[in-house]
């Protein structure tokens, strides 16, 4: 009689170990700092297209936290630094990251 009590208890705590074994959720990430970072990468977006300098360049744009990466191909350090020049200019960002590569041709 003793042996099935502790054999229901084991199956019961084996069937119950997944679901008390998963990882908590670690990130700091709210729903409200996402939509900020979105906001911010929107921001810096919209105020590339509308520079004749960088407007249509290959700048991929990403916020974590307001720090901006910026990443991609420009053709000259002017455009490198107008970049960032507008990127830092964006309320709310923190930093800005110019991780941007330039190639002349």
């Amino acid at each position: 009689m003793n042996i099935k009590i502790v054999g229901v208890f084991l199956l019961a705590a084996a069937l119950l170990m997944p679901a008390f074994s998963s990882a908590a959720d670690t990130s700091t990430d709210t729903t409200g700092q996402y939509i900020d970072d979105s906001t911010i990468t929107t921001k810096v977006k919209a105020s590339f297209a509308n520079d004749k300098w960088v407007q249509g360049r290959d700048i991929s744009v990403r916020t974590d936290h307001g720090v901006v990466d910026l990443t991609g191909t420009v053709g000259s350090t002017k455009e490198s630094d107008r970049a960032t020049a507008l990127a830092t200019k964006i309320e709310a960002v923190k930093a800005v990251h110019n991780n941007l590569k330039i190639n002349p041709n």
